[in-house]
Order: structure tokens, then sequence, then C-alpha cells
């Protein structure tokens, strides 16, 4: 089970980078205009909390268990489970985004 635990959290942290690269192409093109003007307005500020911790919380699991080797198991499904949410939650901000760009 630890074998697993293992690749799986390797592969989803890997798979959330190449999805990060993949989605800063379109918006590191010569064409951006639009996104200067784009702005997050929201009338609670504390809506930014949730996506905050779950970035510390992905750097810091993913610090932790790199120090350990993915040695132990419980960190690693942490790590998974934190990284799908991460993926889940810039997945739809992509889009909402692409979408006010367009």
């Amino acid at each position: 089970m630890l074998k697993a635990s293992q690749i799986t959290a390797k592969v989803i942290v890997r798979l959330f980078f190449i999805l990060l690269l993949v989605s800063l192409a379109p918006f590191m093109e010569g064409d951006n205009h639009k996104l200067k003007n784009l702005y997050f307005t929201t009338h609670h500020t504390w809506i930014f909390i949730f996506p905050c911790v779950l970035i510390i919380g992905f750097i810091s699991l993913l610090v932790t268990c790199t120090l350990k080797k993915y040695k132990e198991m419980d960190l690693n499904w942490l790590l998974v489970l934190n990284t799908a949410i991460l993926l889940t939650y810039s997945i739809t901000l992509y889009i909402r985004i692409w979408h006010l760009v367009k």
C-alpha cells in the first residue's frame, strides 16, 4: 500500500504541474490586453482564504513529502487529496477566466 501511495502522490503532483504550465500558455501570448483589465472583486474578502489555505497546504505537504522521500503513507494520501482539490479549484478558475477573456 505504501508503494501505491508513493506512485499516486508523484503522479498527481506531476499532473498538477503539467496542467499548470499548459493552462498558463494561452495567457503568455502577446495578445493579453484583456487580462490587464481583469479584476477580482467580491463583497466578502474572506472568499480568498480558502484558495490561500489550499496553496499553503499544498506547498507544505509537497515539501514535507519530498524531504521524507514519500515514505509516510498518511502524508502521501493527504498530498493526493489536497492536490486533487487544488486541481479542481484551478480548473474551475481557469474556465471562469477563459470565459471572461474570450
